[in-house]
């Protein structure tokens, strides 16, 4: 009998370049690189650079040498979201030609002043649907929404557990493409992971709300669901999520990477809950990157979030 063949791991690490690098990026780098490798996978790079005003000159660039510096290794081509404007288009004309899409004219002001709900959801005020039918006499559309089912998101997360949101109260009709003209985070990223085969995300805890909005556009689409973990936020000692301009571990940002990137990382893994043995501290970075391969342990990753200590 013919063994099954299992599927490939593959992870990514996608950040946005609106500044450089900081603690928090490096240990969600790390725990991904770490998760995708140990089982035999490969880990992709995608730049989300799609918010073009908020994105600075020179960033993105400044984060591979870094990444490259620290020792870690990618996979293929970076992906750049500002040049798959196409798919995103292609992917949001499926959308409204099966009648799940829809184009709005509310302003933000505007659905503040109508809105029903007493308190703002996930991402400000739950959108109140003024739109859903059609727009209004002498409206214009602004943006385009996606028509929320009145049924709870639910999904197993590697590290957080059991997740369940019911998008219509918490969000409403969510934007797929954005007054600006812009396509939305939450259907890039779709399509992206889709498209690059992208089967396991690793990030930040932060970002764990976004997660179900982001699987109702998969379960749309017709794209397969990738299994994910959602790590804890670095915080400064005051439990407060760290910045990334106070915080920048980017060469960019004068850090001396040759002198102490190996430190960081030994840290990084003290962060995650891993115990990496004192010798590896005068160890370069490809050798502590090895043997975190070899050793991460998955159940050893704290599910809250904390500061960042270094280790003198």
């Amino acid at each position: 009998m013919t063994p099954a063949i299992l599927p490939t791991t593959i992870g990514r690490f996608a950040p946005s370049p609106t500044g450089p690098l900081h603690l928090g990026s490096l240990v969600t780098a790390l725990g991904s690189y770490l998760l995708t490798r140990q089982g035999g996978g490969r880990w992709l790079l995608r730049i989300e650079d799609l918010d073009t005003p908020r994105v600075i000159p020179g960033v993105a660039d400044d984060m591979l040498r870094t990444l490259e510096t620290l020792g870690f290794q990618w996979d293929g081509e970076v992906l750049w979201q500002s040049r798959r404007s196409e798919a995103y288009a292609a992917a949001l004309d499926r959308l409204l030609q099966s009648g799940v899409a829809y184009p709005c004219g509310c302003s933000r002001a505007e659905i503040t002043r109508i809105a029903t709900a007493p308190h703002p959801g996930d991402e400000g005020q739950v959108y109140p649907g003024l739109c859903r039918e059609g727009l209004a006499p002498g409206k214009s559309a602004r943006s385009v929404r996606v028509r929320v089912a009145d049924e709870p998101i639910c999904f197993q997360d590697g590290l957080m557990g059991p997740v369940c949101q019911d998008l219509a109260a918490t969000v409403g009709d969510f934007v797929v493409k954005r007054a600006d003209g812009l396509f939305a985070y939450h259907l890039a990223v779709v399509v992206d992971d889709a498209a690059s085969g992208v089967n396991q995300v690793i990030r930040g805890s932060d970002l764990l709300s976004s997660t179900p909005r982001q699987i109702y556009l998969q379960r749309l689409l017709g794209y397969p669901e990738p299994d994910y973990f959602h790590f804890p936020l670095v915080t400064d000692p005051d439990g407060a999520k760290l910045s990334k301009r106070d915080n920048a571990v980017s060469l960019a940002s004068s850090r001396n990477l040759e002198r102490e990137g190996h430190l960081l990382l030994f840290d990084s893994l003290r962060f995650l809950g891993q115990n990496p043995p004192l010798f590896l501290r005068d160890a370069c970075c490809v050798e502590i990157l090895s043997w975190a391969v070899e050793h991460f342990s998955l159940a050893a990753v704290p599910r809250v979030q904390g500061p960042f200590l270094h280790h003198s």
